[in-house]
């Protein structure tokens, strides 16, 4: 149905069934003429082109998102090549020297998993890492450990990168942080451009970071954050966009920061990524594809898939197999957990040799689902 998008990358893929999206989506079509597009502002303006990427390019890739996560102040978003600039950008607003208190899950992707592992090596740092299995019961448990303490920093996914289920809402669990002060964080890497995400009753009290290599569709090198208002957080890891306005005013005594989200800036970084991702937000726009109709399609091929994976009679690709059944609370990708990791990757190199491309973590495979497959491309899954 939206093949047509993505002619160039699946043009040289004839012959697979990419099963990955949520580990490296296809760029559609639009991205290849916006990244030259980049080159030719470079070639055109030279040393001028940040005053066209900052006066024009930021600003409506800023509006173009918060029209997506519905808030209300899009200068309050930002940029980096990666979300780890952010994650210890924001672990960078605490003093070293002080002790200090996380929540987090043990589901986690590595930015921030390695990094607080990490952290715990000073000796002052201490990690309340909350079991997401099992699933049914992980939302009040997570509320209970929200309750249960005073937290520095309180972090979580909007999608387990592990499993594809959905963390509970911050709605659901917001109420129970015990300091005005705590920082929250929620990464939406598997979230942004998946699920509907209605970020304006959160816009004012939590950061939300996502990036553009999954599905967002522009590929790697542009991910963003979005800074709670009024924040006067000052990141000991910052660069000089961070105060992109008044660098032409001497640079003596205290640090100073931009009083919206850029205060999380970085440094020089390939902007090439933020023209495709401009191309593909717009494209959402002409063609349509709101979070809701994206989430609708993708839906349906998970039902296709289930239904031929039924008709396989495989006893390892099976329902049997999925990490859960509840697909209500679930991302746009499915994991199974099989009988050991030796096991998972046998099954995916038989796939494989079907042209079907998935991948896995350990025990689990994954399948994930894009706008660039029909119901009917899963009969190429023999299992």
């Amino acid at each position: 149905m939206y093949k047509h998008l993505y002619s160039r990358f699946l043009a040289q893929r004839p012959d697979i069934l990419h099963c990955s999206p949520h580990s490296h989506y296809y760029w559609p079509d639009v991205t290849r003429e916006a990244h030259m597009q980049y080159w030719d502002d470079a070639a055109q303006y030279a040393d001028d082109k940040w005053d066209v990427i900052f006066s024009q390019r930021v600003p409506s890739v800023q509006a173009l998102i918060a029209g997506r996560l519905n808030i209300s102040q899009p200068q309050q978003i930002t940029f980096a090549p990666n979300t780890h600039e952010f994650v210890y950008r924001i672990l960078s607003c605490f003093d070293p020297a002080k002790a200090i208190k996380i929540l987090t899950t043990d589901s986690e992707f590595h930015s921030f998993n390695r990094q607080s592992r990490r952290l715990l090596e000073r000796g002052n740092v201490q990690i309340e890492r909350v079991a997401t299995e099992p699933f049914d019961s992980f939302a009040e448990r997570w509320r209970d450990a929200v309750a249960a303490s005073e937290y520095d920093l309180i972090f979580i996914s909007q999608v387990f990168f592990n499993s594809g289920v959905a963390a509970p809402e911050p709605r659901l669990w917001l109420d129970a942080v015990l300091r005005d002060d705590s920082v929250i964080v929620v990464d939406g890497y598997h979230g942004f451009g998946a699920i509907p995400t209605d970020w304006s009753a959160y816009e004012q009290r939590v950061f939300y970071i996502a990036g553009g290599y999954k599905y967002a569709q522009a590929g790697e090198g542009t991910c963003f954050i979005v800074v709670p208002t009024d924040c006067s957080l000052r990141p000991e890891y910052t660069g000089w966009f961070a105060d992109f306005e008044n660098l032409a005013k001497p640079q003596q005594g205290a640090v100073e920061y931009a009083a919206d989200g850029f205060r999380f800036a970085g440094s020089t970084m390939d902007y090439s990524a933020l023209y495709r991702f401009e191309a593909v937000l717009k494209l959402w726009q002409e063609q349509g594809l709101s979070a809701d109709v994206i989430d609708r399609y993708i839906r349906s091929l998970q039902d296709a898939f289930l239904e031929h994976i039924d008709s396989l009679q495989h006893p390892q690709l099976t329902r049997a197999n999925l990490l859960v059944d509840d697909f209500s609370t679930h991302g746009h990708f499915f994991a199974f957990k099989l009988a050991s990791a030796d096991d998972v990757s046998r099954l995916a190199s038989r796939l494989r040799e079907q042209g079907v491309a998935t991948d896995y973590r350990h025990d689990r495979l994954r399948f994930g689902f894009a706008l660039y497959q029909n119901p009917e491309d899963f009969a190429q899954i023999k299992g």
